[in-house]
């Protein structure tokens, strides 16, 4: 794929050891299905990009990330192509071997919310509001369902029955998002820089082993975390480097396999 594109209101471009995903649908950035599929398509493809550490998911529009879904995709005969579009972005981007991170500055309502702690990684800003409002159009979010009660398991129930948002300062600390920075460009570089230095390699598979940890009993996750370190991490090349440049005191040389 190329390192610059540009689809429906999404473009991106590969720089600094990520692809920077920037949605520009004005004015709220509304996640219709041709938006959803325009995203899924900016984050594919990436199987073989062991150059980029990262994949960073933010707004060009001020003030708002996004308002969420459109709601006329809600209608009974839309719904499925837009529930089809939407999960299946989130299988992409919990199949990315990347790390994920949204960059959120203002409104990240709805399906926009959805979007966000989709990701591994979310900073925002001291004036972003997060929000489940779809109860108040007759329905709820199944992708929040999901996500939430693991995210932040005190605060799902009264974000996905009451639809009321919550300030940033309050979704930090309830671990909605990971944390509220003034400057989120710099903050979101700063986390790129420290990707860009470790083994595309092990930071795949540590993915899917915090995947694999939020799975199940804690004493089912651990078995299968520890299959994937004996049979996956172990016989890497990286995972030895790593304990090489340890004792011998120096800057490890990663070969991402």
């Amino acid at each position: 794929m190329p390192a610059v594109g540009s689809r429906d209101g999404v473009r991106f471009e590969d720089t600094d050891g990520a692809r920077w995903v920037t949605i520009e649908r004005p004015p709220l950035n509304v996640l219709d299905v041709a938006t959803i599929e325009s995203i899924g398509a900016a984050v594919s493809g990436l199987e073989s990009r062991r150059e980029l550490k990262a994949v960073v998911v933010r707004s060009g529009i001020p003030r708002t990330f996004s308002a969420g879904a459109d709601v006329r995709d809600h209608a009974r005969e839309r719904v499925g192509l837009l529930l089809d579009a939407f999960h299946g972005l989130f299988r992409t981007l919990e199949g990315l071997a990347q790390v994920t991170v949204a960059m959120v500055d203002g409104t990240c309502l709805g399906g926009g919310c959805e979007l966000a702690i989709a990701c591994d990684i979310v900073l925002a800003t001291p004036r972003s509001v997060f929000g489940q409002p779809e109860i108040d159009v007759g329905c709820f979010p199944p992708l929040a369902s999901v996500l939430l009660p693991r995210v932040a398991p005190r605060a799902a129930a009264e974000l996905l029955f009451t639809g009321a948002p919550i300030a940033a300062g309050e979704a930090a600390r309830v671990g909605l998002i990971s944390r509220v920075a003034d400057d989120i460009e710099a903050e979101a570089r700063r986390v790129v820089r420290l990707l860009a230095g470790k083994s595309a390699v092990v930071l795949a598979l540590a993915r899917r082993a915090r995947r694999l940890g939020a799975m199940g009993a804690p004493v089912e996750a651990l078995a299968a975390v520890d299959r994937l370190y004996r049979e996956a991490l172990v016989p890497t090349a990286d995972a030895e480097e790593g304990v090489q440049a340890f004792l011998e005191k120096r800057p490890p040389r990663w070969r991402d396999e």
